[in-house]
């Protein structure tokens, strides 16, 4: 049992210690302020986040990382923002222009407003994160997402590190993650099917008809944020891996059919995160299934492939 005479040198040891903060504090009060310091700008909302990667004790915490497909648009988070860009626009140029062509340009030539507003990631259309660079030199990406001629098929990728949730102040009221991206890349979804290398057997309107369909099946999976590791190698086969396309378009001239997309755990997982992505194609007319498989290495922040495709068999 502890001895009372302790617990009583203890209290006066903290009574004396809150005295001499609070002198510490009056006096630090009565100090002048630098002018440097008195115009030095507050800290962005971002900065004033705790470390994504970091326990209230200093310990490390496991990264979470995001590979996420979706579209991502610009937000006033504060209305002395919006009547900020109003003033810019109004000494722009904006003449014969749309409202998203007057957009871009306002921001091309007033880069200190890109910062400034809020980058709202949306999948399947609910807002998901809100979007900053890592590398404010990166900033500038975000203004590409700005399409002159937005279009249905337009996709954002987004690959960095998941934070914590944004404060309210962040983007007026709303309360989603933050993302700090690495890489940031606008493309759409023609260009995409375009540049997928057509297996010589498969004429090329049909190959376009059954990649299309894969990467829409692949796009619409429910509740694909890109944040787990599932979905995230499931994203990075989408944009990176043209080899499943042609091995659909090529069952298709099988009379087979896409009938499923499961991703599991590896049995070579151990100091690596690796999954199996299995596609199951069935044949029309007798219902058999054959399935193929690939591995995907998803421990660190860029995915990447492990085997290639090739036969899968239950076992």
């Amino acid at each position: 049992m502890m001895e009372p005479e302790l617990e009583v040198h203890e209290a006066t040891a903290q009574e004396t210690s809150a005295q001499e903060a609070a002198a510490a504090a009056s006096t630090a009060s009565m100090r002048p302020v630098s002018p440097a310091q008195a115009a030095a700008p507050p800290a962005s909302p971002l900065a004033q986040q705790p470390c994504p990667t970091c326990g209230s004790n200093g310990a490390a915490m496991p990264a979470s990382y995001v590979y996420a497909l979706g579209r991502i648009e610009p937000r006033f988070p504060r209305l002395s923002v919006e009547k900020e860009f109003a003033q810019a626009t109004g000494r722009a140029e904006t003449v014969n222009l749309t409202d998203r062509q007057a957009l871009r340009q306002v921001l091309e030539q007033n880069r200190y407003l890109v910062k400034q507003l809020c980058w709202v990631m949306t999948v399947g259309g609910l807002e998901t994160y809100i979007v900053a660079p890592r590398d404010p030199t990166d900033a500038n990406l975000l203004v590409e997402t700005l399409r002159p001629n937005p279009q249905p098929g337009d996709v954002d990728l987004v690959v960095g590190m998941r934070g914590p949730l944004a404060p309210p102040e962040m983007c007026n009221g709303l309360l989603v993650p933050i993302v700090a991206f690495d890489q940031l890349y606008s493309f759409d979804r023609a260009s995409l099917i375009g540049s997928i290398p057509r297996p010589e057997r498969v004429a090329a309107e049909r190959f376009r008809e059954a990649a299309g369909e894969v990467f829409d099946r692949l796009m619409q999976m429910t509740d694909n944020a890109g944040a787990t590791d599932e979905h995230r190698a499931l994203n990075y086969l989408t944009v990176r891996y043209p080899a499943i396309y042609a091995a659909v378009a090529q069952a298709q001239g099988r009379n087979s059919s896409l009938t499923a997309v499961d991703v599991r755990p590896s049995a070579l997982s151990g100091v690596r995160n690796i999954v199996e992505v299995i596609f199951s194609f069935t044949d029309r007319a007798t219902d058999v299934v054959e399935k193929q498989f690939l591995r995907v290495d998803v421990t660190e922040e860029f995915p990447f492939l492990v085997t290639k495709l090739s036969p899968y068999y239950d076992r």
